[in-house]
């Protein structure tokens, strides 16, 4: 994992573009009442519409907000987009509360009391609601409701060019590449920002959830770091089967197509409703790309109409979308600038070293190690497979945060910051693994203790980010765009429907057509 000499030539040249990193972010909470239980009441209309809208959507279900900031080279502009549409969400919410936490709470014992997402009467919009539909019959309403954060993260064509990365076919192939370190070494992430280390009663009931009671209403694991990455989470047994390699652009999509074209027994018994409503999409594995669970997904932005694996297929990969980021609920906006640092430093390293093909046996071990993280990561002399044999977690860590080390000092001289805030972040996560009781999931157990559950501790931290937030400035002119953004999104939507005159049917087929 070290970098190479002419890597780290590259590092010491001036203006190699590293201070141009794009970063977005794509935010998921739930909106609950003032006792914590999810909210029954649909998407707020002063929100706009979930289906159109460019900063403010749903995800699974109606009462689980999604919150999309445009790209910024700044880890401080992204945040400042952030807070603006909280900000702005929270203003249009009533009594209602954000849910701070990845893991849910109060939730009805009948999943089907748990509204999907709704996006009008338009063929696009009723598939977006069929999708969730399938989702819930598969793998069950609740867990749909664990929430997290995507961080979008791309190279700028300067660095590329530094690099002799000048095709595309050459950056989609780097891309892959940091793809590939990135699954090696993500369980880092969990260990070093993981914040899910327990859950209420009510999302595990009735399961066997092989966890241990830590008070009334709340289950966890002593050393769990994130479990909405492990078993109760984003796994699952058909997709268990699905061996996705990133190995390239073509191995990636061949491996996707057999989970989004061959056909799943226990999928092709579930039957339409009564009334003729549809289940599901198709009785695939994957209804569509969206339904993998992974780590960090290859990400194009698609056209009208068109498939991601498609896009990716004909334009190569844009940037990469990771996804085992848990919310940091004692943060207000989830997640802060030291995190997001760290996350580009590790990111650029993923980038920059050397990445061995991976396959069936390596992706195997990868997924055994992150779930050793997942439910057992602060347990003291874990070990974790490497390529050589077993190695402590920790001394894997450092490591890494050492190959880290000229990135981030790179990144503090190419920003102008003689403050050292990149090289600050790194000796932070040198700290947490020194310390296991400054990791997140740590804290959250301690608060747990001192407030007596899981509930208790996410109410109270629910309250505090919600009068930080009312308390933060945001511009008249921010306030005013929204506030244009979510009724033109209404009229937006409404052009969609009017438009539409195909049959769903047809609109499916076509939809779910692959080249």
């Amino acid at each position: 994992m070290q970098l190479d000499e002419a890597t780290r030539n590259v590092l010491a040249m001036p203006d190699i573009g590293l201070d141009q990193l794009i970063r977005g972010i794509e935010k998921e909470s739930l909106r609950v009442r003032p006792d914590g239980s999810l909210s029954q009441q649909p998407h707020p209309r002063a929100l706009g519409s979930a289906l159109t809208h460019r900063a403010i959507t749903t995800d699974f279900s109606e009462a689980q907000l999604e919150l999309i900031t445009g790209i910024h080279p700044s880890p401080e502009g992204v945040l400042k987009e952030l807070s603006d549409i909280h900000v702005f969400v929270l203003k249009n919410m009533g009594e209602e509360l954000i849910w701070p936490n990845s893991m849910p709470c109060i939730l009805a014992a009948d999943q089907e009391k748990i509204p999907l997402g709704q996006y009008g009467s338009s063929n696009i919009a009723q598939a977006k609601t069929v999708y969730r539909r399938g989702l819930g019959n598969r793998y069950g309403r609740l867990m749909q409701t664990i929430s997290g954060i995507h961080y979008n993260f791309s190279i700028p064509d300067v660095l590329w060019e530094a690099l002799g990365k000048t095709t595309q076919d050459s950056r989609t192939e780097a891309y892959f590449g940091l793809i590939r370190n990135f699954r090696r070494w993500s369980w880092l992430l969990l260990y070093l920002f993981g914040a899910a280390p327990a859950v209420c009663r009510s999302f595990v009931l009735g399961t066997d959830h092989k966890l241990e009671p830590f008070s009334e209403g709340t289950y966890y694991l002593p050393h769990a770091t994130s479990l909405r990455m492990g078993r109760l989470g984003y796994q699952s047994e058909a997709q268990s089967a699905l061996d996705i390699s990133y190995n390239s652009v073509a191995d990636y999509s061949r491996s996707m197509r057999i989970g989004l074209t061959e056909s799943y027994p226990d999928y092709s018994a579930i039957v339409p409703a009564e009334d003729g409503e549809y289940p599901q999409l198709n009785d695939a594995v994957l209804q569509i790309e969206n339904e993998f669970y992974g780590t960090i997904r290859p990400k194009r932005t698609t056209r009208s109409g068109e498939r991601p694996l498609s896009a990716l297929n004909e334009r190569g990969v844009e940037y990469v979308e990771v996804r085992c980021v848990d919310l940091n609920p004692f943060e207000p906006l989830g997640i802060n600038a030291e995190q997001i640092r760290f996350m580009d430093t590790f990111l650029v390293l993923c980038l920059l070293a050397d990445s061995p093909a991976d396959s069936a046996e390596s992706r195997a071990s990868l997924g055994r190690n992150q779930t050793r993280v997942v439910e057992r990561g602060r347990e003291p002399g874990l070990q974790l497979e490497a390529g050589s044999g077993l190695i402590g977690l920790a001394d894997w860590g450092y490591k890494l945060l050492d190959a880290c080390a000229p990135i981030a000092t790179a990144l503090d001289q190419a920003n102008g910051d003689s403050t050292h805030r990149y090289r600050d972040s790194l000796e932070q996560q040198r700290d947490k693994l020194a310390r296991p009781q400054l990791t997140p999931s740590a804290k959250v157990i301690a608060a747990m203790a001192m407030q007596g559950s899981f509930f208790k501790h996410t109410m109270d931290q629910a309250e505090q980010v919600k009068e930080q937030l009312a308390g933060t400035p945001i511009a008249d002119t921010i306030l005013r765009e929204l506030e244009q953004e979510s009724a033109a999104s209404l009229l937006r939507q409404a052009e969609i429907e009017k438009a539409d005159t195909q049959p769903f049917s047809e609109f499916l087929e076509e939809y779910l057509a692959l080249p």
